[in-house]
């Protein structure tokens, strides 16, 4: 988590006020120290699982899951349903296996293995909630492939909206002035190209949640 983003001390108060993490949060978070894995953190899980509850979502669905962290916050918002984790590390999507089974929901979730864009195309719509965090340069063709699945209502979220290590918060801004950014990289590209699309189609309306890496979380305003 970037401190020029978020300020510690919000994100410290962001963990004091949000849901406490259980003993399975607090083994995945000891394994993305160990293994220097990046996840949302717990202050944009926390948003995950109220969002999950508040939409009553039954149906999600994750371009892109790691170990199951961000797909673990969901569940712990969801009273039913179903939660689709894809993953392309064979070894990743074990362990997030893994930990939904220590936690008793496992039969509440979806272990695919592969490309997500491929493996949407898979499933029947609607979802109630998608979060995208896949390849940066992707993030658009990724809301392409489930846009069609979506319902008035659904809610989409992209990670790393504000930053990440590949990205550069300067040229993205750059990029969605409409400036040219000859050393911006592919994923900043990507980044600024996804946050272009949802801002000016008519059927999302989007803003940006200030926390972790910056979450651009869209609803679906119509069919």
């Amino acid at each position: 988590m970037s401190e020029d983003v978020v300020p510690s001390e919000v994100t410290d108060l962001a963990g004091l006020i949000g849901p406490e993490p259980d003993e399975i949060i607090r083994a995945m978070e000891d394994h993305a120290d160990d293994e220097d894995f990046p996840t949302v953190g717990p202050a944009v899980g926390a948003w995950l699982s109220v969002l999950a509850r508040t939409t009553d979502a039954e149906r999600i669905f994750e371009f892109g899951s790691g170990f199951g962290y961000s797909a673990y916050w969901f569940a712990r918002g969801m009273e039913a349903g179903e939660i689709v984790l894809t993953e392309v590390d064979a070894d990743e999507l074990d362990q997030a296996e893994s930990y939904f089974e220590r936690a008793g929901i496992a039969d509440r979730a979806r272990f695919e293995y592969g490309d997500a864009i491929d493996i949407v195309e898979r499933y029947d719509g609607p979802f109630d909630i998608v979060l995208i965090d896949n390849e940066k340069q992707r993030y658009e063709e990724a809301l392409r492939a489930v846009e069609d699945k979506l319902r008035p209502g659904s809610l989409v979220l992209a990670d790393n909206a504000i930053t990440a290590g590949v990205i550069d918060r300067e040229d993205v801004i750059a990029l969605l002035r409409g400036e040219d950014v000859p050393t911006a990289t592919e994923a900043s590209r990507g980044i600024a190209a996804y946050l272009e699309y949802v801002r000016t189609h008519d059927r999302f309306e989007t803003s940006l949640l200030p926390a972790g890496e910056g979450v651009a979380v869209s609803v679906v305003t119509d069919s």
